[in-house]
């Protein structure tokens, strides 16, 4: 069986997701810190940055994706409230995949663990607004 997704939900929460990347690593906000501890240094030229766009667009549609489809099963499962039932599945999604897995390469990597708690906020920020979309979109598509 397939779950129901809402493709417009899911196409929306992939860009969100470049959004809120966009604003997270700016300079202004966190992209300095990110920049120094993680040892990037920026080219300057713009079209270094294209490749790892167009990579993090298609993961960012992978994930959104994946998060639809958890959230219709849940959705299916639990009954209720579908925002609320999406902004779970994300919340656990998260905890146990995403901040897992980096807080384990993280500690492997002997990376600062500042950097594995931005990283981790960042990837936790996104999938809740990834979430937010999804959840008030809902499920079938209209």
């Amino acid at each position: 069986m397939i779950p129901e997704i809402n493709i417009w939900a899911v196409l929306l929460a992939t860009l969100s997701s470049m959004v809120v990347g966009s604003v997270w690593y700016t300079p202004k906000v966190f992209g300095n810190y990110w920049m120094r501890v993680a040892k990037v240094t920026p080219s300057g030229d713009a079209k270094d940055a294209v490749k790892p766009i167009l990579i993090t667009l298609v993961v960012s549609f992978v994930s959104a994706s994946v998060l639809a489809g958890a959230a219709a099963i849940s959705q299916h499962f639990y009954g209720g409230d579908f925002l609320v039932n999406t902004l779970v599945t994300a919340l656990i999604l998260w905890a146990g995949f995403t901040a897992a897995r980096f807080i384990t390469h993280d500690a492997f990597e002997g990376r600062p663990a500042g950097l594995t708690v931005l990283n981790c906020a960042h990837e936790f920020v996104t999938l809740m607004v990834m979430a937010l979309i999804i959840g008030l979109f809902g499920i079938s598509a209209a």
